[in-house]
C-alpha cells in the first residue's frame, strides 16, 4: 500500500510539472504585456526597462528555470494588473467559485442519482423514456444558451432573480441550475447503465433468492458496485467546477477563478494565469489521488489487490 501510495504521489508531481511547464510557454505565445501595461505612445527606453522589471528581457529558457524555481516556494510572481502576488489574486476568487461548484455539484448528484435509478428500475417503461430524453437534452444544450434562457425568462420576464453578480443566494441560483442540469444529465445516463449491468450479476439473483428486501438489495449489493464509474465521474466533474467554469462564470458575471483567468488572459496578466491553471491542476491531482483512495471503500477487491 505504501508502495501505491508512493507512485500516487510521483504521478501527481509529474503531472503537476508538465502543467504548470506547457502553461508557462504557452502564455509566452500570447505576445508581450508591456504594450498593454504602458500608456499609448511610450518609448521604447520606457518599454525595456519594463520588459526589465517584469524579467521579460532575459532568454526563454532562463525566464523558465526562474519560474520553476520560484513556485517551488509558493511563489508565482506579481500580477501584472493587480500588482499583488498572483497566487493572492487567484486564491481571492475561489470562494465564489467553490460556492458555486459545491452548490451545482450536489444538486446535479442528487437529481442524478435519483433519475438514474428511476431509469434503470423502469426498463422499457415510459417512466425511462422520459428520464432519458431529459438526460439527452441536458447533456446536449450548451450551457452558454441555457445559461441566457435562464436569465430572459426568470430575470428579465419574470423579474424573480437577479440576471448576474455574487452576493446573496439569489444571485446562486440560476448558476448554479445551469451547471446542475450537465452534471445530473452526465450522472443519470452513466448511472442507469451501470445499474442494469450490475442487476444482471448472479450474486443479486442469490440476493433475491435469500428473500432479502429490494431496499437492501438495491443499497448494498447494486448501487456499491453501480457507483464506482460514477464516483470518477464526480471527481472529474467536481475539479472541473473547482477549476472555474469559465462559460457561466462569464454568462453570469460570477467573480471566481474561471471569469479572472479569462480576464487575465485578455490582459496578458502572466503571472494570473500560471497561477490560476496551476491551483487548478493542484485541485485535478488531489480529487484524482482521493478517489482512487475511495475505490477500495466501494470494493474491498481494489482494496485487497493493492
Amino acid at each position: 500500500m505504501i508502495r501505491y501510495l508512493l507512485g500516487k504521489l510521483a504521478e501527481s508531481a509529474i503531472a503537476i510539472w508538465g502543467v504548470v511547464t506547457i502553461v508557462f510557454f504557452v502564455t509566452r505565445i500570447l505576445g508581450d504585456p508591456s504594450a498593454l501595461l504602458l500608456p499609448i505612445g511610450a518609448s521604447p527606453e520606457e518599454m525595456a526597462r519594463l520588459q526589465a522589471d517584469l524579467g521579460l528581457d532575459q532568454p526563454l529558457f532562463l525566464q523558465y528555470l526562474s519560474y520553476l524555481g520560484n513556485i517551488a516556494t509558493g511563489d508565482f510572481g506579481q500580477s501584472f494588473q493587480f500588482g499583488r502576488p498572483a497566487m493572492g489574486v487567484v486564491l481571492e476568487r475561489m470562494p465564489a467559485t467553490m460556492e458555486l461548484a459545491f452548490t451545482a455539484l450536489i444538486l446535479g448528484t442528487l437529481l442524478g442519482v435519483v433519475a438514474g435509478t428511476i431509469a434503470a428500475l423502469n426498463r422499457g417503461r415510459l417512466a425511462e423514456l422520459v428520464v432519458m430524453l431529459f438526460a439527452l437534452l441536458g447533456q446536449a444544450t450548451p450551457v452558454f444558451w441555457l445559461g441566457i434562457m435562464l436569465i430572459l425568462f426568470f430575470a428579465v420576464d419574470l423579474r424573480w432573480l437577479p440576471t448576474g453578480g455574487y452576493g446573496t443566494p439569489a444571485h446562486l441560483v440560476l448558476p448554479a441550475f445551469t451547471l446542475a442540469v450537465f452534471v445530473s444529465a452526465s450522472i443519470a445516463r452513466l448511472l442507469r447503465s451501470n445499474l442494469l449491468d450490475v442487476l444482471k450479476e448472479d450474486y443479486v439473483r442469490t440476493a433475491r433468492a435469500k428473500g432479502l428486501m429490494p431496499r437492501v438489495i438495491l443499497v448494498w449489493h447494486v448501487g456499491r458496485n453501480a457507483l464506482i464509474p460514477v464516483v470518477t465521474m464526480i471527481g472529474i466533474i467536481m475539479g472541473e467546477l473547482l477549476g472555474g467554469s469559465v462559460v457561466t462564470e462569464t454568462v453570469f458575471s460570477w467573480p471566481g477563478v474561471g471569469r479572472l483567468i479569462i480576464q487575465a488572459i485578455e490582459t496578458k496578466d502572466f503571472p494570473v494565469i500560471q497561477a490560476g491553471v496551476a491551483l487548478i491542476a493542484f485541485i485535478f491531482v488531489v480529487i484524482n489521488f482521493a478517489i482512487d483512495l475511495l475505490y477500495g471503500l466501494l470494493d474491498p477487491r481494489i482494496r485487497e489487490r493493492r
